[in-house]
């Protein structure tokens, strides 16, 4: 039982320490800077981190149950596939493509509507409401759920993109977060649960860091319109970047566009 706990506990905790890997942070970075609220940052941060634990287990599953071997070619791919979305999500950024898919398809809540207006020479659109009169309960009397009002704020698009930007990141990970149980966990059905557990931890440190990185684009965003604006185009100027250089690390360094590909997991 001591073991079990301890597989737990070191599970847990690895996961909440591999949130705080570069590329992860770089990446939420990048979706939460033009958010206005630090709970739905967090839940962004939850999102990602579920999207990246499905990956994590179904691949990790696999190859500890199943003896997966992955060729060096996909698992190049893989990690690839990491920097091409960081290049995107960069691209979106810098171009106020993301904050104008974000106001576009996250919808108004009852009553509310949009006007735009300028801070300087920046204009954007806030969604507010005209309220005639005080209701005599609060919001959180009303028969809506948790889940209704968070997912309801943050849109369809809001909640598939951290998603599926933690799957893919969890693509990239998932063999050799497999391969280091292998070597630890000697029983199939413990490292499958060290796998869930590590995902937990993922999950909860994820959402502890998208909090954490919303409070400074929170605190700007009426007060300091162009100290949010520069901190939104430097997260999508790092994101390139970085996006580069795993292109460039996995295409040319480790030759994934050779005939003889070169992979280690890490």
């Amino acid at each position: 039982m001591i073991t079990l706990l301890s597989i737990i506990s070191l599970g847990f905790f690895l996961g909440m320490r591999h949130a705080t890997d570069a590329d992860h942070v770089i990446a939420v970075t990048t979706i939460v800077s033009r958010q206005r609220s630090i709970r739905n940052a967090a839940v962004i941060g939850a999102l990602w981190g579920v999207g990246h634990t499905i990956t994590i287990l179904v691949v990790g599953s696999a190859i500890i149950l199943f003896g997966l071997v992955i060729p060096p070619r996909i698992g190049l791919t893989m990690e690839l596939s990491v920097g091409l979305m960081l290049i995107l999500l960069g691209i979106l950024n810098l171009s106020g493509m993301m904050r104008w898919i974000t106001e576009t398809l996250t919808p108004l809540q009852p009553g509310q509507h949009s006007h735009p207006h300028g801070h300087g020479d920046y204009v954007h659109s806030h969604p507010h409401g005209h309220n005639p009169e005080k209701h005599g309960h609060a919001a959180d009397a009303t028969p809506l759920t948790w889940m209704d009002r968070t997912f309801g704020r943050l849109g369809f698009y809001q909640v598939l993109r951290p998603l599926a930007v933690g799957i893919v990141h969890g693509l990239a990970g998932s063999a050799a977060v497999a391969l280091l149980v292998l070597t630890t966990i000697r029983v199939p059905s413990w490292a499958v649960l060290y796998l869930l557990v590590f995902g937990i931890g993922t999950v909860a440190g994820m959402m502890l860091i998208t909090a954490a990185i919303a409070v400074p684009f929170t605190f700007s965003e009426d007060r300091f319109a162009r100290l949010n604006r520069g901190l939104g185009l430097v997260s999508g100027l790092i994101s390139l970047a970085f996006g580069l250089l795993i292109v460039y690390q996995m295409g040319f360094v480790n030759r994934l566009f050779t005939h003889n590909p070169n992979w280690v997991p890490r």
